[in-house]
């Protein structure tokens, strides 16, 4: 799976740069990047790519736009499609790249827009405002819906309320693009659910918790329509000690499942964990330094020989060759330069499926 030619998308925002997409080609033998173009869009705070491997979208100022991805890795602007709120964090596609799904941050604002076949993005379907007062902590007081993402069967969608520390479980109406509340996955206190992760068989799923840096992971069923969330582990990222400024960011799957990582901001680490597939199950790798401020994504390369770190706060990306069998990670070359990156897809060129079933890890 990780043999043949691969671009990079890094998403960041843009004070004083106008460019808020670069590409990379990569360089899978040595573990670095060189950059190959760059892309005018305000404010990219994250990416995704179309199941189907043809397009890309990504959120900016007020909106989202939509990309048809070229042969060489290039992106071509197809269109803007505003959604009636404040700007989103995060963006998804359900598995039949028909619907695309924005989270709120700022307002708590779940949307739901409609893709057309050409890869555009269309009409608002569904806007939901999360609404509730949390506990009194700063961040935590009103909603803050930071990842909206399906389950593999395309049934429910999974919205996690880092405001609310719950996920809110929507059934989905793939026909209307309209949500409905079915259930509600809840989580510790303060603890600030930020990203889902799902197995790749779509019956393990995987939340991470922000501020208080810790994964609970969750056996997935659906009995003739009823869904059903079993709390199977919870595994800690990093002691948390009194006035600790630690909280989790970058959560990712290796391409072959094998391993999750996840980043620590404050402590400047990425914690490896080995995923066990039959029983859903982690196991500390190693947890390592990524010399970088503020790891706020970070990604296995394809062939799990090398690692690298998108550290916002010292405007850096950094480079590791990674042994997963005896657990080390070891500096590859210097930082390269970006400003304020965000996020980051790795893609495989001429990857173009059919299937309805996750593409990458990206989408696990």
């Amino acid at each position: 799976m990780s043999k043949g030619k691969y671009v990079a998308y890094i998403s960041s925002y843009t004070q004083g740069d106008s460019h808020g997409i670069r590409i990379y080609d990569v360089d899978m033998k040595n573990g670095r990047f060189k950059e190959k173009d760059k892309v005018e869009i305000t404010n990219s705070s994250y990416l995704t790519i179309s199941h189907n491997g043809k397009f890309l979208y990504s959120i900016t100022d007020f909106g989202v736009e939509a990309y048809t991805i070229q042969p060489d890795g290039d992106l071509e602007l197809i269109n803007f499609a505003p959604i009636n709120g404040m700007r989103g964090c995060y963006v998804s596609t359900d598995y039949t790249d028909q619907y695309l799904f924005v989270a709120g941050y700022h307002d708590g604002k779940l949307t739901v827009l409609r893709l057309k076949e050409d890869g555009s993005i269309g009409e608002i379907t569904d806007e939901i405002y999360h609404k509730g007062l949390g506990s009194m902590a700063e961040r935590n007081f009103r909603p803050h819906i930071n990842c909206a993402r399906m389950t593999h069967d395309n049934k429910y969608l999974l919205v996690a309320d880092q405001g609310m520390d719950h996920v809110n479980v929507y059934r989905f109406d793939v026909e209307k693009g309209k949500v409905k509340l079915e259930d509600i996955i809840r989580s510790e206190m303060e603890s600030a659910p930020r990203h889902i992760k799902i197995s790749e068989d779509g019956r393990y799923i995987y939340i991470l918790h922000e501020l208080k840096c810790y994964i609970d992971v969750y056996e997935y069923t659906d009995n003739n329509n009823d869904p059903t969330f079993e709390k199977i582990q919870t595994v800690e990222l990093i002691k948390l000690t009194r006035g600790n400024t630690n909280s989790a960011s970058a959560f990712s799957f290796s391409l072959d499942y094998n391993y999750l990582l996840s980043s620590i901001a404050g402590d400047n680490s990425v914690i490896v964990f080995d995923v066990d597939k039959k029983t859903g199950l982690l196991k500390k790798n190693f947890l390592l330094p990524v010399s970088g401020e503020y790891p706020k994504d970070a990604e296995f390369f394809p062939d799990n020989k090398f690692l690298v770190s998108l550290n916002h706060e010292s405007n850096t990306m950094t480079f590791f060759h990674i042994d997963l069998e005896h657990g080390t990670m070891i500096m590859n070359g210097p930082a390269m330069k970006v400003n304020m990156p965000n996020c980051i897809v790795f893609h495989k060129l001429g990857e173009v499926s059919l299937e309805i079933k996750p593409r990458s890890p990206h989408w696990g």
